[in-house]
């Protein structure tokens, strides 16, 4: 049997026969079986989710928190969840559904890679301002940073998080970095998203308890009273709960992945595609 001359060609002729053999056994599903129908409602679900816990996060600021400002007063403080729910959780969310959304299947596969790069790229600016918005309340309210486990969870999340989308962006846009390299690297990205994920998720619910304990104490009202804030927060810790195990769901479904034998994702860098 003779074989296809380069690592570009046999890795193609290897794909097409992995993918004709596991058609055969039923293991991986034609184009028609793949499921576009069922991922449409679960991404509008998601997005009605993801709305939410923004809305509902800002709703919490204006209306018990006093509202938003710039001024380094605990208004400015503020911007801090609204900004991290926003990139850290629903942008980051969304920037790992990317690859689920069957128009992705097929064709090439770096405009989904710009799109990928453009959400997290979005999510760490909105990071960063918020990083900005609670340590300069901190630091002029002179309270200590970084002294509470939700500060530590958080801080991690984020660190991990600029790491992700340097090593992606080196490994899968630009040229220099070899086919193995990005096969080998492929599935540590997919595992540390999702391990970023939960972590957003600890850093969330963590900071909204925080928050409760510092306000409703014995000076005002009880938090294990459970007042209308209370109630309103613990809601809130829960929808953002459900929209990242629903992310994580998603990112889970084998039936939802984009078929690699359909595309040459690993072997398409920026550079190269726009020569």
């Amino acid at each position: 049997m003779s074989y296809p001359q380069g690592s570009s060609a046999l890795w193609n002729y290897f794909s097409r026969h992995s993918l004709r053999a596991r058609r055969k056994r039923g293991v991986l599903p034609t184009r028609c079986e793949m499921p576009g129908i069922q991922f449409l409602p679960f991404s509008i679900l998601l997005g009605i989710l993801g709305v939410l816990c923004v809305g509902l996060t800002g709703f919490w600021g204006q209306h018990w928190l006093g509202g938003f400002a710039w001024d380094g007063s605990s208004e400015m403080f503020n911007w801090h969840p609204v900004l991290m729910v926003t990139g850290m959780l629903v942008l980051y969310g969304s920037a790992a559904l990317v690859y689920r959304v069957p128009l992705s299947w097929e064709g090439p596969k770096l405009p989904w890679k710009l799109l990928h790069a453009a959400l997290t790229l979005a999510a760490f600016i909105l990071v960063v301002v918020g990083l900005v918005a609670v340590f300069e309340f901190h630091n002029n309210k002179k309270i200590p940073n970084m002294y509470s486990l939700h500060s530590w969870v958080g801080l991690t999340a984020v660190l991990l998080f600029s790491c992700q989308w340097l090593m992606g962006f080196a490994s899968f846009l630009l040229p220099w970095a070899p086919i193995w390299l990005r096969a080998l690297y492929k599935p540590i990205h997919v595992f540390f998203g999702s391990a970023i994920l939960s972590l957003v998720m600890a850093a969330c619910l963590s900071g909204i308890n925080e928050k409760l304990f510092f306000r409703l104490k014995n000076s005002t009202t009880l938090y294990s009273k459970l007042p209308s804030e209370a109630w309103f927060a613990n809601i809130l810790g829960m929808l953002i709960l459900v929209y990242g195990l629903l992310v994580l769901w998603a990112l889970a479904v084998s039936a939802w992945k984009r078929p690699d034998a359909n595309s040459q994702g690993i072997q398409e860098p920026l550079l190269q595609e726009a020569r």
